[in-house]
């Protein structure tokens, strides 16, 4: 419920120790189709709790829901951190959601999944190839993981 999610809120802000740590509310309501007011009930009350920043998701592939929530909380609420996570509007660049009103956008899994398909293909070379050097072009040197890790040189 809005109560319980902001007395949440309340309680996470009441224990901060730095305002180096920012509590994001994630609101779910165009996604559980409640609504549009529902979203921006939620946004408004969150805020009021103490949350620092809004993060609001949308199903919906066309965006224009999303853009929608942006105009009218920036409406209500011109600097209060806004984010978006545009794994269904994938369409939207970064510079439109921007323009909109978004200070963060969330690539959330994109990352992992491009990864994923990098590995399959790697697994078909190596069975088709029955061995790696033709696949080596397109893997990180050792030198370059062992870069990443620390303590390893």
């Amino acid at each position: 419920s809005i109560e319980n999610f902001s007395a949440k809120i309340a309680a996470g802000k009441k224990a901060q120790l730095t305002d180096d740590f920012m509590i994001i509310a994630r609101i779910e309501s165009l996604i559980l189709e409640r609504g549009m007011e529902d979203a921006l009930n939620r946004a408004r009350a969150f805020v009021a709790a103490g949350a620092d920043g809004i993060m609001i998701h949308s199903r919906k592939q066309d965006g224009l829901e999303i853009l929608e929530f942006a105009r009218q909380f920036r409406r209500q609420r011109p600097k209060v951190p806004l984010i978006c996570v545009p794994t269904s509007y994938v369409h939207l660049k970064f510079e439109v959601l921007e323009r909109a009103g978004f200070n963060a956008v969330i690539y959330a899994n994109h990352m992992l999944r491009s990864a994923y398909l990098a590995m399959r293909d790697t697994a078909v070379g190596i069975l088709a190839n029955g061995r790696t050097l033709e696949l080596e072009p397109r893997c990180l040197g050792i030198d370059e993981i062992l870069d990443l890790v620390p303590g390893t040189r």
